[in-house]
């Protein structure tokens, strides 16, 4: 379509450059900005035209304009308002979807952009009405329908407005009145309090009584009786009629009708498909209570506006005036739209580029305009973040038919792809413990298993009150917060359960589990060491990649192979999955290019692979609907820019954002639904009710009110306070109401119930290390590498740990009281400083960090040395002077650092060029000056050791700490 200046408005030049809402106002047939501060508020006697711009999560900006038809607007102005959308959308590309929105029967879409409500006032410009002064105030009586979004409606002031089935709102001088019909719902009645609220703010500063009256309560209290007598006395309501507005469209079939020179015509058809639809023609779809414009890519603006007063047209010759008028734009129709047609392609081969906006942009920028907006913005890059604390402690169960056997500490982080798996992850919360129970699903994992892991994993969580989120995963498809809770993930071929066991004996294919002296390949992936993965693929040729590294052996020989596009971090992982893998062997390091014989010999030869990388699609932006479950049957309704407030306690919502779903169950839904929340959700993947090509395999978290993790709540503006309160959505909202706008808080005290099974699963917090595991046979510190694990067992002395109780606490190598011996240090000091020369250069060939034969002495006790106070600490009082290592300090805890030496930042590095040996290597920013420390690190010590462990460590490797 060409665009020509001729086209652009003056007021629209400039427009849609960044997000949020523009609005116009029609006078003298022109578009006319209105300042921000009347945002919100409308006139009858008018029209206006609304924008509102939406900055998608790859940067791109997306419109919706609609044109506002108020009870009194001209009919030249209503039409004024409908061209000058279409050619706002020209100037903009003509991508945007174009909405007519008439008094009364807003679509829920526009009303979202003025929540709670808009309430349209007396006047306007054109008509020749004076907008309404301010003078004294007057009683006012509004009726308020609908359950995610209010239309509000003043009607008279009398008792014959007044219904059963309906919610209204008496507006005086010094207290706003809420009556709700009997037959009104909790939630429209809660919807309505925010109505309540919006007035008390609006129209009395904030400083009315509200009262809250009920159908059938008669003269029951002294509020009823105020409100009553307002109307003079109560008398018994009558029936409510139907009005005009009330009267719904009756439903009738879809038509398809041509535009042809501004008249529209039949399109015969027995059904109705894309195929029907030329990009030369504007198309119009009668649904009922939507009236569609389609306008193919190469229409004129001419035709464009013909179409849409053909379906004016079309709505007043039936008196439909309810009807939404709905414009799209070929290659941009919207999902309501497309499921109207029996069949509609996945793509489509209609050309879509910037050039339209190109062209805008260019002209506007000759005229000094500053068009930034008007092209695609940059993407934002953002690295993924688990939102979740990883300092807890994990337990994995693997499943075998009806049983499930709890995983040794270290196996817990090795899956096969034949079987199925139970996790539960216990994390420091905001105000208590919080939990996520799991169930992971291996590719080659037969369907009776996957049903019992559910069952158990459901009977898990019902134990502890619905207390934990539950999560459905399935092997590929795992999430960030799932690879950063188990940090080093390993999935094996094959598996070791029954159940795998039959089906390949059923299907007579061989057995592939993994075999520790055969021939395996592994891809390793992930982005650092407490999110890396490795993954055992084809042992052939065409599983490389040349975007990552892999692990290649068979019996004693083992490689490991690093493509052309992989980083040095990249590196760095595989070094750190083979001391998993294959901890005991020397690797033969190849490059892309230049491989041996040898190794493609064990892939059996050469052959062609990708150079692509794998990864997940960038985060969507989520959509929220709310759910009704029946006979079978999913019902949902997509709430337009969400807030907390739209989560009703008495309902379950679904939190869309593509790549994995979360199912919120309201504290208030009935245990039998409750259950029903994975089979709602696994019910909306199958739906695709966007028609965004959802995975069935996608990921699905259940989340309880009340327990909602901070990896679900960062889609909202949350306050926890709210999804603590006791009561149903209106007894909390009117709660909220009459305290001033401030939820009143139900603090739960801190629990620390017990695991699945009786066992505790949380230690006191004195005692909390970022071990996955309190098993006492742990060691290993979490995305260290077991080599540097195999050196802290050296320094244990298994004699004195109490198997009941977590792994030793990260002690100082030297307390400030204790001397050491030298001839017991030295076989330490030779094992820290082989590990710190590890640190600091890769030998070519793989060489064992530990020695086997390596044993160490604890130094004596020092008679000076201080009793400790921790209960913890006191059962190990005998060994304080001993050399072990910690696995962690527990966050935000800075133990007396007195007795450490200080070292300047350049030794302590850890590829500096005069190392310190004799220190704890994971702890080296420990080291630092206090006045150092805060120069490097920004913050002072205290207020690093309480940012999350990932983030302390992201900013370590970045200063060459870690």
């Amino acid at each position: 379509m060409a665009v020509s200046m001729r086209d652009l408005d003056p007021a629209f030049q400039g427009a849609g450059q960044k997000a949020g809402i523009e609005i116009w106002r029609i006078e003298n047939f022109k578009p006319v900005p209105i300042p921000k501060s009347s945002y919100g508020k409308f006139f009858t006697g008018d029209s206006y035209v609304i924008m509102k711009t939406t900055a998608s999560k790859s940067g791109a900006l997306r419109q919706d304009i609609h044109y506002w038809l108020g009870k009194n607007t001209s009919q030249d102005e209503a039409g004024a308002a409908a061209i000058k959308t279409v050619e706002l959308d020209a100037a903009l590309g003509g991508r945007a979807v174009q909405y007519r929105e008439v008094q009364g029967h807003e679509t829920e879409k526009f009303l979202s952009y003025f929540k709670p409500c808009i309430i349209p006032q007396e006047g306007g410009v054109a008509s020749g009405f004076k907008h309404a002064e301010e003078e004294e105030h007057q009683t006012r009586l509004f009726v308020c329908r609908g359950k995610h979004v209010v239309h509000v409606k003043e009607v008279p002031f009398a008792r014959s407005s007044l219904n059963h089935d309906d919610i209204f709102i008496l507006d005086t001088k010094s207290k706003v009145f809420q009556f709700n019909g009997s037959n009104s719902s909790i939630q429209e009645r809660a919807k309505a309090l925010e109505v309540v609220q919006y007035i008390k703010d609006s129209y009395h500063d904030g400083k009315c009584e509200v009262a809250a009256i009920e159908d059938g309560k008669l003269m029951a209290d002294a509020e009823t009786g105020e409100f009553w007598g307002l109307f003079g006395g109560f008398a018994p309501l009558p029936r409510k009629t139907a009005s005009e507005e009330d009267k719904t469209i009756d439903s009738q079939p879809t038509m398809l009708y041509r535009v042809e020179k501004g008249h529209a015509e039949p399109v015969e058809s027995d059904s109705l498909t894309r195929e029907l639809l030329e990009t030369n023609k504007c198309y119009l779809l009668d649904c009922g209570l939507e009236m569609f414009v389609w306008m193919g890519r190469t229409t004129s603006l001419d035709e464009r506006k013909s179409a849409s007063g053909a379906a004016e047209e079309l709505l007043q010759g039936a008196d439909r005036s309810k009807s939404h008028i709905i414009r799209v734009i070929e290659g941009f129709e919207t999902v309501m739209f497309r499921s109207k047609f029996d069949s509609w392609p996945q793509t489509t081969n209609v050309t879509v580029s910037e050039d339209g906006r190109g062209k805008v942009a260019a002209l506007l920028k000759r005229q000094g305009v500053n068009v930034k907006g008007l092209l695609k913005a940059d993407p934002v890059k953002e690295e993924p973040q688990p939102f979740i604390d990883c300092t807890g402690h994990l337990q994995v169960w693997r499943v075998n038919g009806e049983q499930k056997v709890l995983l040794s500490a270290a196996d817990q982080s090795k899956f096969y792809g034949g079987d199925c798996y139970i996790f539960q992850y216990s994390y420091p919360g905001e105000d208590k413990e919080d939990y996520l129970i799991g169930t992971w699903f291996g590719k080659q994992s037969v369907e009776a298993e996957r049903a019992s892991a559910i069952s158990m994993a459901s009977k898990m969580v019902e134990s502890m009150k619905f207390l934990p989120a539950q999560a459905r995963i399935y092997e590929g498809n795992e999430t960030i917060q799932f690879f950063s809770i188990f940090q080093s993930f390993i999935v094996f071929k094959g598996g070791l359960t029954d159940g795998y066991k039959n089906l390949i004996a059923e299907k007579e294919i061989p057995d592939e589990t993994y075999q520790e002296d055969g021939v395996a390949l592994f891809r390793v992936q992930g982005s650092g060491p407490e999110n890396m993965q490795a993954i055992q693929v084809d042992p052939v040729a065409s599983s490389l990649n040349s975007s990552y590294c892999y692990i290649l052996h068979s019996g004693s020989s083992v490689f490991t192979w690093s493509g052309n596009l992989t980083t040095s971090e990249d590196q760095e992982l595989v070094e750190r999955q083979l001391d998993l893998i294959k901890p005991n062997l020397q690797c033969k390091p190849q490059k892309e290019g230049a491989e041996s014989e040898q190794f493609w010999d064990l892939l059996g030869g050469k052959s062609e692979y990708s150079s692509h990388k794998f990864g997940k699609e960038a985060e969507s932006d989520p959509h929220l609907f709310s759910c009704t479950f029946s006979k079978g049957n999913l019902k949902v309704t997509e709430i337009y820019n969400f807030s907390q407030d739209d989560l009703m306690t008495e309902d379950i919502f679904i939190l869309d954002c593509h790549s994995e779903i979360f199912v919120w169950v309201g504290q208030q839904v009935d245990s039998k639904n409750k259950m029903l929340a994975l089979t709602i959700g696994e019910k909306f993947l199958e739906h695709d009710f966007l028609l965004e090509k959802l995975s069935r395999e996608a990921p699905i978290y259940i989340i309880m009110e009340g327990n909602e993790p901070p990896f679900f709540t960062r889609f909202f503006t949350w306050d926890s306070a709210k999804s603590t309160m006791h009561g149903n959505s209106f007894q909390r909202k009117l709660a909220i109401v009459k305290n001033g706008g401030t939820p009143i808080k139900d603090k739960p005290k801190r629990r620390t119930p017990g695991s699945y099974g009786g066992r505790s699963s949380v230690p006191d917090k004195s005692q909390r290390s970022r071990s996955m595991s309190f098993s006492p046979d742990r060691v290993r510190v979490r995305g260290r590498s077991p080599a540097f694990n195999a050196l802290a067992a050296t320094f244990e002395n298994p004699n004195a740990r109490n198997l009941s109780t977590p792994p030793p606490m990260v002690r100082k190598l030297y307390p400030k009281s204790v001397t050491p011996d030298p001839t017991n240090l030295a076989p330490k000091s030779a094992a820290i400083a082989a590990l710190t020369a590890s640190f600091e250069k890769s030998p070519p060939v793989r060489e064992l960090i530990i020695p086997k034969s390596l044993k160490v002495s604890p130094a004596p006790v020092s008679p000076s040395s201080k009793q400790e106070s921790n209960s913890k600490e006191n059962s190990m009082s005998n060994r304080i002077e001993s050399l072990t290592i910690e696995e962690d300090v527990k966050e935000g805890e800075t133990e007396d650092e007195e007795g450490l030496p200080i070292y300047p930042y350049e030794r302590l590095k850890v590829l500096s060029t005069d190392p310190v040996t004799e220190i704890d290597v994971t702890k080296r920013e420990t080291y630092l000056s206090s006045e150092e420390f805060r120069e490097k690190f920004g913050m002072a010590k205290d207020a690093f050791y309480k940012l999350p462990k990932w983030k302390q460590n992201k900013l370590k490797m970045a200063l060459q700490l870690f």
